[in-house]
């Protein structure tokens, strides 16, 4: 074994640049999955320090016990509690203060005019504490509200929307309210807390905007006397409390805030971000494996003369794995030097892009640095596996002889193992799709479509690099048939070299596809259901923005140039026994304005007593029209509605709809997600959306959109996550060009003597150049039209599966353009990465070159 190791170590002294591009695609595998790990732990820690400053002065909280949670919500909705109970809580033994905690949505709108925030993190707004232990938000600058109009907001929302102290401007709550800056805040220690936006307001102007009567509060904070536990004061407060309300610790608030960051940003993100390193260490496994190959089928006479000289094959297999632990090791240690660089250059970055970062010191835990660590190690080792076995298969014999051609590629094997493979994705996949549909098994078919492509790698290569480089011979003559042979020269290896780029090709193309369906969907459903002339609407994502005033749709109503103005807003209650969404709105209007397909029954005779369902639910539910269901609402009270219509198309209208009548005895604070409208006859689409804009700017100035304006902005989130999908695959196809670059590298050492004796019977320094980048490029295209073929593969087979799974109806969308683009990007990445090898081989010296065996 020590003479194994000795063997290794010379061996990579003498070869470190056969190395160099396993070194940096494991580096920049590990860098990427440690720096993911080190953000999410520093970010943790960060909002869980954060969180607890900020409730440290609260000792517990008074609050609704239930919550009704609607699907694909993962916060429910808590009824508020009589503010009166403020009085019986100050009594209980042990309480020092206790102070209602009013809550609601508050957009402010910036000095530009523009709403701050609102695209995804909430904007808040609610009553200003006066005990500065009890609130969560501390005055750093200015006073406290006194007077109704005036709001003390957090520092980072002043900030961000250029406003001071003295300033007068805009809250939305929905409806608009002229407020007046008198103090900036800090939440435990920071400018705010991320994106949230918060207003601080009056306790009579909170009731007054942002409940549906006075006396309501979201909950009633607590603090505790000298020397009473917190666990001590909620046994204390339980006994006073009546049914349906419950007291729970400030800890446990806390760790409530610090979970529900946690579960519904901070894992969504890292886990978006673990899924990228395992693609970029997928993408570095196919380069690795092919570099150990590379490397073992040029040694083979070295390998050849260990073995006839006394060597075992267990010896030559341990010294093609002990050099593979080797570059693991140090490649995967620097890499977790890179991870940490990483996570700090985020931690610096994140303020610049509008996402605060919470300050404090970067957490590196065990797990962030031994996982990565283990990963590294275990992709490089994996990954030289099968050819350090083939490395010690090698036959003393072939040390007398010229090793052949490798024409493994192009395997009876491996085309029949391949086929059948592709036969039973297709068979699963369908069954997925179409007979069945079930992500799993469209998931399941996905992958063993991808083992497909990569078995019947080498056998289509050979015909994929002929109709590729077909033009070449006619285009740059004898250079360009050489770089095609070439390519055909080992087919295993070509395609083990375009394998690398090819996954990260389908991975973009895939997202790309699926972006596309999706937006393409969201076009579908507008132009189909949506059948008004202009949207207004507050274009937001998440919890953020404050939505419209429900009296603005009755505004625009009155305009002579409109026909119908409909306002949607929401409600929730359980149907059931299950959280369901509802749409409060004029039934009558929304059928003039949305197409709700077939309707069974009448919508103009809902009442406050009546509700419309879709025939999806209504099959679930087992209802008809004429039939009873009872309605849970978040205040605690029950009623019974009568189906007095059941249509065809949820949507955009929504699976349950309910009038306001209805839905005003328990509402919390009202506001509208969108207001629909038709414009008369002969009325011009100018005339008509310059009135609705008149009639906005007196509502906070929400958008006015055409109906292709609304489709393409409800869909601008695609965007912005197509965005940072390209971005982080960049890293994946960085990986696969430094394994073309490696290989094509490798392949110049193979072919020292040949490409010498090309130089002295007439090939020049440009034509050989020209060769290898060439050979480059078809590497390159056979990879990228692989990958846009089993991208669009796999596209199709999620739009297909999410449509089976969904009751949405999605529309699957080929974008022409967009893959043109990732086409021509993988093609011109060949032509990068040949650069380097082809100017390596341009300065071969012509005699050295010749004599080289």
């Amino acid at each position: 074994m020590n003479a194994s190791v000795r063997i290794s170590v010379s061996s990579l002294r003498a070869h470190k640049r056969r190395f160099a591009g396993t070194f940096l695609a494991v580096l920049l595998g590990v860098a990427f999955l440690a720096g993911t790990l080190v953000m999410g732990d520093t970010l943790r820690a960060s909002f869980d320090t954060m969180f607890g400053n900020a409730t440290s002065g609260t000792d517990a909280v008074v609050r609704s016990a239930g919550t009704i949670t609607t699907p694909g919500e993962s916060q429910g909705v808590r009824q508020p509690v009589d503010t009166d109970l403020v009085t019986a809580v100050e009594k209980a033994p042990g309480v020092a203060a206790a102070e209602p905690d009013i809550q609601g949505a508050g957009q402010l709108v910036g000095a530009n005019g523009k709403p701050i925030g609102g695209q995804g993190p909430p904007t808040l707004a609610g009553n200003w504490i006066d005990d500065p232990k009890l609130n969560s938000y501390q005055l750093a600058e200015g006073r406290a509200p006194s007077k109704s109009g005036e709001v003390v907001v957090n520092r980072g929302a002043a900030e961000k929307g250029d406003l001071k102290i003295g300033d007068t401007t805009t809250l939305r709550t929905p409806d608009p309210v002229k407020v007046t800056i008198v103090g900036l805040a800090t939440f435990g220690g920071e400018d705010g807390m991320a994106q949230v936006t918060y207003t601080g307001m009056t306790r009579s102007d909170a009731e007054k905007y942002l409940t549906a009567k006075p006396g309501e509060a979201a909950s009633i904070l607590v603090r505790a006397g000298p020397g009473t536990g917190q666990q001590e004061l909620v046994d204390a407060l339980t006994p006073v409390l009546p049914k349906g309300v419950e007291a729970i610790t400030g800890q446990e608030l806390a760790e409530e805030n610090t979970d529900m960051i946690s579960g519904q940003f901070l894992s969504l993100f890292t886990t978006f971000l673990l899924v990228f390193s395992g693609v970029a260490l997928l993408v570095a496994t196919f380069s690795i494996h092919n570099t150990f190959a590379i490397v073992v089928a040029q040694r083979t006479r070295e390998n050849a003369l260990l073995r006839a000289l006394g060597a075992s094959r267990r010896q030559v297999t341990a010294s093609t794995l002990v050099e593979a632990s080797v570059v693991a090791v140090v490649a995967s240690a620097a890499g977790l030097a890179g991870g940490i660089g990483i996570a700090a250059g985020l931690q610096a970055l994140f303020p610049a892009i509008g996402f605060p970062f919470p300050e404090g010191d970067l957490v590196i835990s065990g797990l962030s640095m031994v996982l990565p660590l283990a990963v590294g190690i275990v992709v490089c080792l994996g990954s030289a596996l099968l050819p350090a076995v083939r490395a010690g298969r090698t036959a003393p014999l072939a040390a007398l002889r010229e090793t052949a051609v490798d024409q493994s590629g192009a395997s009876r094997t491996r085309a029949v193992v391949g086929s059948a493979l592709a036969a039973l994705a297709v068979a699963v996949t369908l069954t997925g799709v179409i007979v069945s549909p079930s992500l799993w098994l469209a998931g399941s078919g996905a992958i063993l479509a991808l083992a497909a492509f990569v078995v019947l790698g080498p056998v289509a290569s050979t015909t994929a690099v002929r109709v590729l480089g077909s033009p070449l011979d006619k285009l740059r003559g004898v250079t360009g048939g050489l770089a095609r042979r070439n390519a055909l020269r080992s087919p295993k290896r070509t395609a083990a070299t375009a394998g690398a780029l090819m996954i990260g090709v389908a991975v973009v193309s895939l997202f790309t596809v699926f972006g596309a369906s999706l937006k393409a969907t969201m076009d579908q459903t507008v132009s189909r259901s949506f059948a008004g002339d202009v949207a207004v609407s507050t274009p937001s994502f998440g919890a953020g923005g404050s939505g419209l005033s429900p009296r603005l749709a009755p505004a625009i109503a009155e305009r002579p140039e409109v026909d119908t103005a409909v306002g949607l807003g929401r409600g929730v209650a359980e149907v059931d026994g299950e959280g369901r969404a509802l749409t409060v709105t004029d039934p009558v209007a929304l059928e003039r304005t949305f197409d709700l397909g077939n309707v069974q029954g009448s919508m103009g005779d809902l009442g406050d007593d009546g509700i419309a369902i879709t025939g999806s639910e209504a099959d679930k539910l087992g209802l008809k029209t004429g039939d009873t269901a009872q309605l849970a609402f978040t205040d605690g009270k029950k009623q019974t509605f009568t189906v007095r219509a059941v249509y065809g198309r949820s949507e955009l209208a929504g699976d349950y709809v309910i009038t306001r009548d209805a839905w005003a005895p328990h509402r919390t604070q009202d506001s509208d997600t969108l207001v629909a409208v038709t414009f008369k006859d002969g009325v011009s689409a100018a005339d008509g959306k310059a009135a609705v804009e008149k009639v906005a700017t007196a509502y906070g100035n929400p958008e006015v959109q055409t109906r292709d304006e609304y489709a393409q902005s409800s869909a601008g989130g695609i965007d912005m996550m197509l965005t940072l999908v390209y971005a982080l695959l960049a890293l994946a196809v960085l990986i696969a060009l430094l394994g073309i670059a490696n290989t094509l590298t490798l392949a110049v050492h193979e072919r020292t003597r040949e490409l010498g004796l090309l130089r002295a019977v007439g090939q020049t320094r440009a034509q050989l150049r020209a060769m290898v980048r060439w050979e480059s490029v078809l590497v390159a295209a056979f990879g990228t039209v692989g990958g846009l073929a089993l991208g669009g593969f796999l596209g199709w087979v999620l739009v297909k599966a999410s449509d089976g799974a969904s009751d949405s109806a999605f529309a699957f969308a080929m974008p022409p353009f967009q893959l043109t683009v990732v086409a021509l990007v993988g093609v011109a990445a060949g032509a990068l990465a040949g650069l380097r090898p082809a100017r390596r081989a341009a300065r071969l010296d012509v005699l050295r070159a010749i004599a080289t065996e």
